[in-house]
């Protein structure tokens, strides 16, 4: 056997140590558009900070109800003032920043009754935020990377046939729409759960918080216990862990930054498909600077 001389041998242990230092690098997803005071859409994604950034809500759709989007103090989708977003969407998907519009939330009014219905809302996102064409696009001409699915209510009906529908308009037009969802941390989530048995899924950030049973409020062996169930269940997607910016973003789960840097973050990582961390929202990480803290350890 030729032996390997010493240069040889570090050049070898140095590669291996980046594979391993790469293949446990995170990024920050974040939600923006419910809170006219977090700064623009292009400032959010100028700070360096976050890899993908959720527009959000999206909070009316399906049953034949007129979709509305809603973005708090930002814009006016009705008047046109949200189409000036075009610019702001182009400068994120400029820096390598994946953008997608997030359905549902935790107000609104949304639900799918048939399949039918599932193919409808698919084909109006297609239009209006994808890579379709409409003369009603609220947020301008820009096309979007994908679609957040953020289902809290409403029943878990036919989200399965949206995402199919979605992916299936992007394959024939020649595009990768990426799809992403937000179930809570209780497994499996009761909206969204029947949906990512697909596993079309991309990106899953799981809220890890408001849920006492599994977020950081049961100690860090219930969260890596629920987060371990997540992570098997879902080998495909990468995953998310989904936390409050600030103690004020969420009425429990919030993690100090020291907390998830030394000890939850060691328990989590190990995960093939560990992802990152998702943050509740732009405006409470922009006030906390909870994203900034935590960007080289996640």
């Amino acid at each position: 056997m030729a032996s390997i001389n010493l240069a040889t041998f570090f050049l070898i242990a140095l590669f291996i140590s980046a594979l391993v230092a790469r293949s446990s690098a995170g990024s920050i997803a974040v939600y923006w558009g419910q809170n006219g005071n977090e700064g623009s859409l292009a400032d959010t994604c100028n700070s360096g900070i976050y890899s993908f950034v959720m527009i959000s809500f999206l909070t009316t759709f399906g049953n034949g109800q007129t979709p509305v989007l809603n973005l708090a103090g930002h814009c006016d989708p009705p008047s046109g003032t949200c189409t000036g977003l075009s610019a702001d969407i182009r400068t994120c998907q400029s820096l390598g920043i994946k953008v997608f519009l997030s359905l549902g939330g935790a107000a609104g009014s949304y639900s799918l009754s048939s399949a039918d219905d599932a193919s409808s809302v698919a084909n109006y996102l297609w239009d209006n935020y994808l890579g379709g064409s409409s003369g009603s696009r609220p947020l301008g001409d820009a096309v979007l990377d994908g679609i957040d699915f953020d289902i809290e209510h409403g029943g878990s009906a036919h989200y399965g046939e949206l995402a199919q529908s979605l992916v299936d308009l992007g394959k024939q037009a020649g595009r990768t729409v990426y799809l992403s969802a937000a179930p809570q941390c209780p497994f499996p989530d009761q909206s969204v759960g029947d949906a990512l048995n697909t596993g079309l899924f991309n990106y899953i950030w799981v809220q890890f918080y408001n849920n006492v049973g599994c977020d950081y409020s049961s100690g860090v062996t219930g969260l890596s216990n629920a987060w371990n169930t997540w992570t098997s269940s879902f080998p495909s997607a990468s995953m998310f862990l989904g936390l409050p910016a600030s103690p004020n973003a969420a009425g429990s789960g919030y993690i100090p930054p020291g907390d998830l840097t030394s000890q939850v973050l060691p328990a989590i990582k190990g995960a093939a498909n560990y992802g990152g961390i998702m943050l509740w929202d732009r405006f409470n990480d922009l006030n906390s600077g909870y994203g900034i803290a935590v960007k080289n350890s996640v």
